[in-house]
């Protein structure tokens, strides 16, 4: 899977699962300890972990999902699993192209009544784009639910009912910087956007980009303004919802603002490298790791990419939050990861459901966690990061367990415009103002808000 509106595919030589948005949620960041060791103070749930279909007549399922090299990896560690002890079942997996074709597919299957028995698909708003209460099996009275961490189930949800669970592990959004770099130049993690200038001017008086962009692969031109959702909420704590009803707008909230600030800093300050404009996601990530950068704002989902091809340098690598103007509130954002569901018109939904059973147990995800390296925290309670978890994961974990993560700003609202990416990309070019940007993307929001029919608009 993959993140839209920032995601759009992440397709190097290996690539990797993403996830995305959602509507209005209950609450404004992940509990404190979910990273590393489920809800703080809860205990896992029991679940049925697959044992429901365990023995009886032989069964064929079909599950799709896109064609990402990760995500191909996690169905296929899950299905092996979960096949090895149910016999009697057997999982098909096909993919499907990522993108819009990808989900024009999705639409298309639903709408037709021939969808997989199982699907892999982003949470959040790409999955309220779906009408989940009309498309998919509602979940919310299985008893794997309770497995599962409580910051993940809104961006399932709609209307009451839960219909997906979690497919691989989050992900932040933030800074992958080279820890290599930091040390030769005496750096320390900035905590503070003046801390990150700052470590900027020394990095570049060095010769070395400070800041890596890649252009050339559009959606990540976002991340500055998407990573920065964290210090939008703990300074305007209503904003996802007053920008949902149409009360708040970027061109009139200064720290929203804050983000398209900074790509034109960016520019102004020559930041990034010479080519950045033709620079892709591959050559940004071997600018990192051979210390020609050194930060990238970028999604953590490519920290496998960097092991696969770059292994002896991926332990050079860590991040950090996106920081904001108050030192005292450092944080960092998190992106949710996509679900797994149930068309009402498969025809083997017990079965069906008693794999997802598998998949939101503690068994299932030490069976994909054996196969499949973690990008970011698992959202099943009681499951643990391995100890040879990358750095740069551990450093997101981090911030999940010391209460610093919240979820990015299309987990609390469903509102997301298609052309973001395009601005982002022109004012970090110098060829867009970020107020004309602000505005820009205002009115390129409005026409989803419309289709959506959401109040205000």
């Amino acid at each position: 899977m993959r993140p839209r509106g920032l995601f759009k595919p992440v397709l190097p030589v290996l690539s990797v699962t993403s996830l995305l948005v959602l509507t209005a949620c209950s609450g404004p960041g992940l509990a404190p300890g979910s990273a590393t060791s489920g809800q703080a103070g809860q205990a896992a749930a029991p679940s049925s972990g697959g044992q429901a279909a365990a023995s009886g007549a032989a069964v064929t399922l079909s599950m799709l999902v896109d064609q990402n090299q990760q995500t191909r990896d996690t169905a296929s560690a899950l299905v092996s699993a979960y096949t090895a002890t149910h016999p009697n079942i057997t999982i098909n997996v096909e993919t499907r192209p990522t993108g819009t074709d990808g989900d024009n597919l999705v639409k298309t299957r639903l709408a037709s009544g021939e969808m997989s028995d199982i699907f892999a698909y982003n949470s959040g708003s790409l999955l309220q784009a779906l009408h989940p209460t009309e498309t998919l099996v509602d979940l919310s009275k299985e008893p794997y639910i309770a497995n599962i961490d409580q910051a993940f189930l809104p961006v399932v949800s709609q209307n009451a009912q839960i219909f997906g669970v979690p497919f691989g592990t989050a992900s932040g959004g933030g800074m992958l910087y080279n820890k290599k770099v930091y040390q030769q130049l005496g750096l320390s993690t900035p905590k503070s956007w003046a801390e990150f200038e700052a470590n900027n001017d020394k990095i570049k008086a060095a010769g070395i980009a400070p800041v890596i962009a890649s252009y050339g692969t559009s959606y990540t031109s976002q991340l500055f303004v998407l990573a920065d959702y964290c210090n939008v909420q703990n300074q305007v704590p209503t904003f996802a919802q007053d920008y949902t009803a149409n009360k708040a707008k970027y061109a009139s909230t200064p720290v929203a603002m804050e983000g398209f600030n900074y790509l034109q800093e960016g520019i102004q300050k020559g930041w990034y490298q010479q080519d950045f404009q033709t620079t892709t996601l591959d050559q940004a990530l071997k600018m990192l790791t051979d210390g020609k950068g050194a930060h990238y704002p970028i999604l953590t989902n490519v920290l496998p990419t960097i092991a696969a091809n770059y292994p002896n340098q991926v332990n050079d690598i860590g991040f950090f939050g996106q920081p904001g103007t108050d030192t005292s509130k450092s944080c960092a954002t998190i992106w949710m990861p996509g679900g797994t569901y149930i068309p009402k018109t498969s025809k083997h939904i017990a079965e069906a459901k008693d794999f997802l059973s598998f998949i939101a147990s503690k068994p299932g995800m030490e069976a994909l966690k054996a196969k499949v390296p973690p990008q970011g925290p698992y959202m099943i309670k009681g499951v643990q990061l391995p100890d040879d978890a990358l750095p740069a994961v551990k450093d997101l974990a981090a911030y999940v367990d010391s209460g610093k993560g919240i979820p990015a700003l299309e987990f609390f609202s469903p509102v997301k415009g298609p052309n973001l990416e395009q601005i982002c990309a022109a004012v970090g070019s110098g060829q867009m103002t970020p107020q004309q940007a602000a505005e820009n993307y205002d009115k390129d929001v409005e026409k989803q808000a419309k289709q959506l029919g959401l109040p205000g608009w």
